[in-house]
């Protein structure tokens, strides 16, 4: 009886099929990874904000910083998934993270309310800048796909910035 199906080329155990050239794939794979990083450690700052946060605004701020926490969480999935399909290998543990990240952490025993927005809008605003290089990184190698994700990503740190930017205001400022 005859072999009627075909066996696919191993080129190694982690080794993702994609069209993209091995410079593309070790560059785009890198700046993802970074980026992820850099998620990575905006979350957890972001989390220890919102779980020190105190004041006359607790409830606002911290109902803020949890929903921008989850978002920096949920992003982290779907950049590695995509450094997977680009035929990378990304994060692997808490050490690669504090490696790779640009975030500053802050350890401080107390940060102003007003202090923790103002820090998490630069923060994002730095993160957003970051996806901007990705960006044109993949307009250099083609890569559409991930270019398309970065944009929706950078749209959502534009908005936390927004939105930290605004919770900061001063009241008697806000209305103008």
């Amino acid at each position: 009886m005859k072999d009627t199906v075909r066996k696919a080329p191993r080129s190694g155990p982690l080794r993702t099929p994609t069209s993209l050239g091995a410079e593309a794939r070790r560059d785009l794979s890198a700046s993802l990874n970074a980026l992820a990083a850099d998620l990575f450690a905006l979350y957890l700052k972001t989390k220890n904000f919102h779980w020190h946060v105190s004041g006359p605004h607790f409830r606002d701020y911290h109902l803020l910083l949890d929903e921008q926490a989850d978002q920096l969480f949920a992003t982290t999935d779907v950049i590695a998934e995509r450094v997977r399909k680009l035929g990378g290998t990304t994060l692997r543990s808490i050490g690669h993270i504090a490696r790779l990240s640009r975030v500053l952490d802050n350890d401080a025993d107390f940060v102003t309310p007003l202090d923790m927005l103002a820090e998490l809008r630069e923060d994002n605003g730095r993160l957003a800048d970051r996806m901007r290089e990705a960006h044109d990184l993949c307009d250099d190698h083609r890569d559409v796909a991930t270019a398309s994700l970065l944009e929706v990503w950078i749209d959502e740190a534009e908005r936390r910035v927004w939105f930290l930017f605004e919770a900061a205001k001063p009241a008697e400022s806000a209305g103008r």
